[in-house]
């Protein structure tokens, strides 16, 4: 829900296939007055039947994530810009940024990461401090990381705070 209030009228919206950021699809389903540009076949389906307008964009299918990831969505994604894109993300930390499992999941986030105005990560606490494989996208990169209240007293998130990302807690 606070991830959907910074979604303004006549935004062009991308969201990644994340679960943190597929809980944002059900609530967007009212929302005529927005695009939605996706790589996630699920928010897709949660978006089929109403709401807003909706752009997929196509790659190599990753049957894990039900996503469309690697250089074939960079096409589409090199044309399009998106005034926020919310991203979810295996691990992030103050040393090595947002990280995730796959490189060519990472080479689709970066890409998204370029057309947008803004970005905003949705993770649960327990992804803060933790790193996986490949990075997708330094501190710099984000503008706002919206996490549950258990991270709130983590001192990790005490040293994403100072780089200047806005911290949203749920």
């Amino acid at each position: 829900e606070k991830a959907v209030s910074l979604i303004k009228p006549r935004f062009t919206i991308f969201m990644d296939g994340g679960s943190t950021v597929l809980a944002m699809a059900p609530k967007l389903a009212a929302r005529s007055d927005i695009t939605v540009a996706t790589n996630s076949l699920r928010v897709v389906m949660n978006l089929a039947g109403s709401g807003p307008n909706v752009i997929l964009v196509g790659g190599e299918l990753r049957r894990l994530s039900q996503t469309f990831v690697g250089p074939l969505t960079e096409p589409t994604l090199e044309k399009l810009h998106f005034d926020m894109a919310f991203m979810g993300t295996i691990g992030i930390s103050s040393s090595e940024g947002m990280t995730t499992t796959d490189s060519r999941e990472a080479f689709t986030k970066e890409t998204v990461m370029k057309h947008s105005s803004k970005v905003a990560v949705l993770c649960d606490s327990s992804k803060i401090g933790k790193t996986s494989f490949v990075r997708f996208g330094i501190l710099e990169d984000i503008d706002i990381l919206l996490t549950d209240s258990s991270a709130s007293s983590r001192e990790e998130l005490k040293k994403l705070k100072k780089t200047g990302i806005q911290i949203i807690t749920c």
